[in-house]
């Protein structure tokens, strides 16, 4: 049965349904960082700001979603997406861009939440609203922050790790926490939600944190080279690795991989639910990722933005909490999360992100996929 928290799906459908205004996606306009065509005469702008190519659910998922909500929501008006590719002065010489192409809103997803406040800044002179989206961006005003329960996520990945290391014998196991770019406040809500859980089991002595560190811009290739150098450190005796997402998790399981230990030592505490990370799920290479309906938050979004350009401010309805960016307390959407593991995989599949056809490529023998098919 699902656990999940916050804000419904059928909260935020309803909310929906109060909005006046409502996107096409123009040109060239997708997921593809390109960018899209002019707005012609009298159509509002939506510019849509990536942060990086590294975390591929923004482009991949994020990006394409909230273009065909936007189709729903605000159909006069147009959608651009550009990618920072990870760097926060490109990220703000493209809010200055949409500003000059007569951006009316901007949905920001930070390169570097701490380095934000420029780009913010660029925004609220020319008076164009900006929603957050995910990321937290540090130092500015923005109308509103719509995003998944950080603290949840971390408190889901903790509570995971922790089952996972009382069903371990012994004590002073050997734990490495890979953990996602520094000073957000994602990763410090991840790490929070984590420590809940870890905290009494590294008092206890159950565990031993033997390696830690922050991934900048959640590169899985550094993520890897992390876990590589962890090993070597330790003699590959390592008994669990708690990630901070599917990306971080994936650089871990690579660096295993070359130890022929894939499939050895857990790996747990992902998030997105991935394709990848979800086929590793079923071949046992990761334990469990906290799946994010990324539907859910782009039409939560494409709500939003449509309210500010029909005049109407952000919903009140769907505001359920705030987040302190260091400028202001910003109100917040939050959206329900659920940690995914081998024996609710389905999930994912019954809500149409993936199919057993995907997830079951390669380990088509796997009882799992076996009874789910043909």
């Amino acid at each position: 049965m699902r656990t999940r928290t916050a804000l419904t799906s059928t909260a935020l459908l309803a909310a929906g349904m109060l909005l006046i205004a409502g996107c096409s996606s123009g040109g060239d306009n997708g997921s593809n960082g390109e960018g899209g065509g002019e707005a012609a005469a009298g159509e509002q702008k939506v510019f849509f700001l990536l942060p990086n190519t590294t975390t591929t659910r923004f482009e991949n998922r994020d990006a394409p979603a909230f273009i065909e909500a936007m189709k729903e929501y605000a159909p006069n008006a147009t959608v651009t997406v550009d990618n920072a590719e990870g760097d926060p002065t490109k990220q703000q010489q493209q809010v200055e861009d949409a500003v000059t192409r007569g951006a009316d809103v901007i949905v920001f997803v930070s390169a570097d939440a701490n380095l934000a406040a420029g780009s913010l800044a660029v925004a609220a002179q020319a008076e164009v609203p900006v929603v957050l989206y995910e990321h937290d961006a540090v130092g500015g005003p923005a109308e509103a922050h719509v995003l998944f329960d950080a603290l949840a996520v971390g408190q889901a990945q903790g509570e995971r790790a922790a089952e996972l290391i009382e069903g371990m014998a012994g004590d002073g196991l050997k734990v490495a926490r890979i953990k996602g770019s520094p000073g957000e406040y994602g990763t410090n809500q991840y790490q929070k939600g984590q420590d809940e859980f870890l905290e009494p089991l590294i008092a206890s002595g159950k565990i031993e944190v033997v390696c830690e560190q922050n991934i900048t811009n959640w590169d899985p290739v550094a993520g890897q080279a992390f876990i590589e150098d962890c090993l070597a450190q330790n003699d590959n005796a390592l008994d669990l690795i708690i990630s901070m997402n599917d990306g971080l998790a994936g650089g871990a399981i690579a660096a295993l991989t070359t130890q022929g230990l894939d499939g050895q030592v857990v790996v747990t505490g992902g998030q997105d639910a991935n394709l990848n990370a979800v086929q590793y799920i079923v071949q046992g290479k990761q334990d469990n990722t906290v799946y994010k309906n990324l539907t859910d938050q782009a039409r939560a979004a494409a709500q939003v933005v449509a309210s500010i350009l029909s005049g109407g401010g952000v919903p009140s309805e769907m505001v359920n909490g705030v987040v302190d960016n260091d400028f202001a307390e910003i109100p917040a959407v939050f959206l329900p999360v659920e940690n995914v593991t081998i024996d609710n995989v389905g999930d994912v599949v019954e809500d149409g992100v993936w199919t057993w056809e995907e997830i079951c490529q390669g380990a088509e023998t796997v009882p799992v996929c076996a009874d789910n098919l043909g």
